[in-house]
């Protein structure tokens, strides 16, 4: 085999190493490892090989803190049992990906402070920042574009300086979820909502109720303490005269409906959810629900958070992200 042997146990490999064995300078190494930088593909695959030969990877932290800026992209995002999020969460990071940056998720759930979670993102040096709905306070999402990083909310109602949201369409959302009751016959009724916890959650409740109000039809607003599966299954024994619901999330719909099959009265009760989550197909649910896609929402996002990094000093934008029906059995 030609060129310098592997660097003795226990030392770690540089990229110098690399490129003596590669027979390139350190700089070519560099470039070979640099999206889109200028080399040659016999260099580039010289190079790789010599990597793979001697155990080197690139150090992107190190790198990001001497370019002043890395690949690094902070996720942040709550409530990560919904199914939701985890379809959310899978679209956001593959899009990054595919745009030569490296995702970080940090959780942020219910009640918790998120600021220990916002501090480690600028341990990082990181390139911008994507927030899931109802994760870190407003504050803390103003002092980061105040900083300089990049910010975008998705599904977050505060308007703040320099950060970018992409909200999805609530209020068609309330007002198809109103309509499609109707037209299945449904005369009496009811939200499902958690609006204290929830802006999407709250928006939809006021769109669905102005809409029901508009139809001609009576209209409860059933509160529970999150939009949740957990309160969901009890919000079931809470529908006396009800005959039409809406849930805020299908989530929470998929608890309704095995509540109801426990009392044994789904059968009487039309019911329509929101965000089209795979379980929402399955046969013992077979919701109707309206679809919030999780990849136009994701690319909205990051073409926003691009954006804002090649031009820091633009006005704060908003996207809305479109919603339509998903027609099934239970309306």
């Amino acid at each position: 085999m030609n060129g310098p042997e592997k660097p003795a146990r226990g030392r770690k490999v540089t990229s110098f190493d690399v490129a003596q064995r590669a027979g390139v300078s350190r700089a070519a190494v560099s470039r070979s490892f640099t999206p889109n930088a200028s080399v040659s593909p016999e260099t580039r695959e010289k190079v790789v090989r010599a990597a793979k030969e001697l155990g080197y990877r690139v150090n992107y932290l190190a790198r990001g803190l001497i370019n002043r800026r890395s690949d690094f992209v902070g996720v942040i995002a709550a409530g990560m049992d919904n199914p939701y999020r985890a379809m959310q969460i899978e679209q956001i990071t593959k899009n990054l990906v595919r745009r030569n940056f490296k995702p970080i998720l940090l959780p942020a759930d219910h009640g918790e402070s998120a600021d220990h979670v916002m501090d480690q993102l600028l341990h990082y040096n990181v390139s911008g920042v994507l927030v899931t709905s109802d994760a870190p306070p407003t504050a803390l999402c103003a002092e980061f574009a105040a900083a300089g990083v990049p910010i975008v909310l998705i599904n977050k109602a505060d308007t703040i300086p320099s950060v970018d949201r992409v909200v999805s369409d609530n209020n068609a959302a309330g007002k198809l979820a109103a309509a499609t009751l109707v037209e299945a016959g449904a005369r009496k009724l009811a939200v499902i909502v958690s609006s204290a916890t929830s802006y999407t959650a709250r928006c939809r409740q006021q769109a669905f109720v102005s809409a029901c109000y508009a139809l001609q039809r009576d209209v409860r607003v059933i509160p529970v303490e999150y939009n949740s599966y957990r309160h969901g299954l009890a919000a079931a024994s809470c529908l006396d005269g009800v005959d039409g619901v809406f849930c805020v999330n299908d989530y929470m719909a998929c608890g309704l409906i095995d509540g109801l099959h426990r009392q044994g009265g789904r059968d009487s009760i039309r019911i329509v959810g929101h965000d089209d989550i795979p379980q929402a197909a399955w046969s013992a649910y077979d919701l109707t629900t309206i679809s919030q896609p999780c990849d136009v929402q994701a690319e909205q996002a990051v073409n926003l958070l691009v954006s804002r990094m090649d031009e820091p000093a633009q006005p704060e934008r908003l996207e809305v992200t479109p919603v339509s029906l998903v027609r099934r059995g239970t309306a």
